[in-house]
């Protein structure tokens, strides 16, 4: 099937939604519709992209076969894939697919797919371990979990949308996987600011002390991707200190939930929320070096 036949819907037209829908129309797939509860932002993407600004998801569900939403939480996606509301993305879903990306609860997706499969619909995650240029590149790291069928047939989409594409098992595992990722790269991320900070207040060379952690040990991709940041305090949102610390509480609820205790992601959801708190929650994640740094807070 040709790209242009494929008709897709985007429901959340945020940082990452909205390059997604970039690039899969400069793909040559058909955008038919774009919906946001912040009305100026899907107009707006409408009108570069050529597809309409729907005034509800149900509208987005009617125009379009693939439906890929990219919500902020948990909430936001019971709200469109809510049974009791006439205009949610289920209404009319018979035959429909839906592509879930955002960064929420394992258990979400579960029951998303259920709510979709008693319509006639698929659901099938789409875990996005990358950031807004590699979303607008094609070129995010996708982990998907559903039913292989779904997965099959939405994969032209997926393969447009990713450099690499793993398919994880069923709905919830994949968002299992980008959880203990995030989780993960979040420590590392505050663990480099403590120790950028700690060799500032030491007066060391900071471009020497990072070439040192690359050779060694103290290496990893986010040292890669914020060291510098750190340093000369760039915080261009790529990644939110908000949504780290969104990201480390799904991960804590599941260790919770397996009896287990993980001091480490602990201390560094703090350190996020600390961020939220003192109003640099929409940093990029690189600015809890504003915490550790000397002289900066």
């Amino acid at each position: 099937m040709a790209h242009s036949e494929y008709k897709i819907g985007v429901v959340g037209t945020g940082r990452m939604g909205s390059n997604i829908a970039r690039h899969l129309h400069d793909e040559g797939f058909s955008i038919v519709a774009v919906f946001d509860v912040i009305e100026a932002a899907a107009r707006m993407l409408a009108e570069e992209i050529g597809a309409e600004a729907a005034d509800r998801p149900a509208r987005v569900t009617e125009l379009a076969d693939y439906i890929i939403t990219v919500v902020t939480d948990d909430n936001a996606m019971r709200k469109i894939f809510s049974e009791s509301d006439a205009d949610s993305l289920l209404k009319s879903a018979e035959g429909k697919l839906f592509l879930n990306c955002a960064t929420i609860s394992p258990q979400i997706h579960v029951d998303v797919e259920k709510l979709a499969e008693k319509r006639g619909a698929q659901s099938l995650e789409g875990c996005m371990a990358s950031s807004i240029t590699q979303a607008r590149d094609g070129t995010l790291y996708l982990m998907c979990g559903g039913k292989r069928d779904a997965f099959d047939k939405a994969k032209p989409i997926l393969d447009s949308m990713s450099v690499a594409l793993r398919y994880v098992g069923d709905a919830g595992r994949a968002a299992q996987v980008k959880a203990l990722v995030n989780m993960v790269m979040n420590i590392n991320t505050a663990a480099l600011a403590e120790g950028l900070g700690l060799g500032a207040a030491l007066g060391l060379d900071l471009s020497m002390l990072q070439e040192v952690f690359a050779q060694t040990g103290a290496n990893s991709r986010v040292l890669e991707t914020d060291g510098e940041d750190m340093e000369n305090r760039d915080h261009e949102c790529y990644f939110s200190a908000a949504h780290a610390a969104k990201d480390s509480g799904i991960a804590l609820e599941l260790a919770k939930a397996a009896g287990l205790n993980l001091p480490l992601a602990e201390a560094t959801k703090r350190q996020f929320d600390k961020m939220i708190e003192i109003g640099k929650g929409e940093l990029d994640k690189s600015g809890v070096a504003e915490l550790t740094f000397p002289g900066r807070g």
